[in-house]
């Protein structure tokens, strides 16, 4: 087989990857900072920030109060909480996430825009990037305001919180994941694979393989990027086999199967162990919030007057991120070893390690992948086996 790259390419993929590698080794020690500077300052001026405007709001947009439809909502809304503050709870919420996401707008610009220009793996224009980021912080704000009014309104409210939004959000998570199609719909058009041999191919492999899906769509991502991809979205009734405009482009079609026979295999996968442990994992954590709000209100942190006030929230994201943090190398452990089997189900699918080298080697040279990145980046979570990993377990073709 010809060399996987030139050395002008492998110098190149590893130039590119160094700031990366950087980046992830250094993020974490910055977002603490952050969160450490937010609880060690900024709290309560954010607070009195929030409560100026939350004030201010009221006082202009009192006629809400009145009109049929918004006082509807507005009443919800007092009875969710349970008391006069919700306001300022939501706006002292956005005020922190708009905070951390400025302080990481300048790294978000260098990694995901100015250096996948530079090395040609970003189709991006500035407008659509501009509008892209705007509609992840509307997506956040939403969440926050969301995350607000359940967690914070039902723990002021209920004293077993924790288990009255933790189970119906442990069954939510279980079947999440038939909402999955339409999540990637809101950046970027999605169209039907048109008629023809390669659909024909595809129905036929999943039928062989079991895989009952809806249809078969390809996603238009070359208005951003340029790296393939495919994958399952969905499950069941709303299965679909997403391929982006790129691979069809790059690959051939017993590439293009191979790939999809790799995401077949995770369909196979034993997925209720995995959805149960984080159902469990959740209530867990919510818990483990419950007491650290308690601890927080004996202690009157950050000038908390009562059981979940939300000048704890900075401390509960600190929570969440170290959970996350330490087990991201645990979860991304089993992750790998995910991919490896699918990788083997795929070789057995399509009887073709031919076709599946192709893929992968392909796939590298278009994505940009360092064949063999260091053992801490791969440990500290990467999803993936390193490709030369990948590579070495092919059988060579007959």
């Amino acid at each position: 087989m010809e060399p996987l790259f030139t050395p002008e390419q492998l110098a190149e993929i590893k130039a590119y990857h160094q700031p990366l590698y950087l980046g992830s080794a250094v993020s974490p020690l910055v977002y603490l900072g952050v969160l450490a500077l937010i609880l060690g300052a900024l709290v309560r001026p954010f607070h009195r920030g929030a409560e100026a405007c939350a004030a201010w709001l009221s006082r202009r947009l009192a006629f809400l109060r009145t009109a049929p439809v918004s006082r509807v909502i507005l009443q919800a809304l007092d009875r969710i909480w349970g008391e006069p503050g919700w306001g300022t709870a939501i706006l002292f919420a956005l005020l922190v996430d708009l905070f951390i996401q400025l302080v990481h707008t300048p790294s978000n610009i260098y990694f995901d825009y100015v250096l996948e220009h530079r090395y040609g793996m970003s189709t991006y224009t500035p407008l659509r990037y501009a509008l892209d980021e705007l509609k992840g912080l509307a997506l956040s704000a939403i969440a926050t305001s969301m995350l607000v009014l359940g967690l914070y309104g039902l723990a002021r409210r209920v004293k077993r919180w924790w288990l009255v939004l933790g189970i119906p959000s442990a069954l939510l998570l279980l079947v999440a994941s038939a909402l999955d199609p339409y999540r990637g719909q809101l950046y970027f058009e999605q169209r039907p694979l048109e008629p023809g041999p390669l659909r024909e191919r595809i129905t036929a492999l999943m039928a062989r393989a079991h895989v009952p899906f809806e249809d078969v769509r390809v996603e238009k991502t070359s208005v951003a990027s340029k790296r393939l991809q495919a994958y399952f979205a969905g499950q069941g009734p709303t299965r679909a086999i997403v391929l982006n405009d790129v691979i069809v482009k790059e690959l051939s079609p017993e590439e293009i199967l191979a790939a999809v026979a790799h995401e077949a295999g995770h369909v196979h996968e034993p997925k209720w162990p995995g959805r149960i442990a984080s159902s469990v994992a959740l209530i867990a954590l919510l818990f483990a919030i419950d007491r650290l709000l308690r601890l927080a209100a004996r202690r009157g942190w950050f000038g908390t007057t009562r059981f979940a006030d939300i000048r704890t929230l900075p401390l509960l994201w600190l929570l969440s991120f170290l959970v996350f943090f330490l087990s991201t190398p645990v979860s991304a452990a089993f992750s790998r070893e995910r991919e490896r089997e699918a990788d083997r189900y795929a070789l057995q699918l399509t009887q073709d390690p031919a076709a599946f080298r192709r893929m992968l080697v392909k796939a590298a040279r278009v994505n940009k992948m360092d064949p063999d990145p260091p053992r801490w980046a791969v440990l500290k979570g990467h999803s993936h086996p390193p490709l030369s990993e990948r590579l070495a377990a092919v059988p060579p073709a007959p």
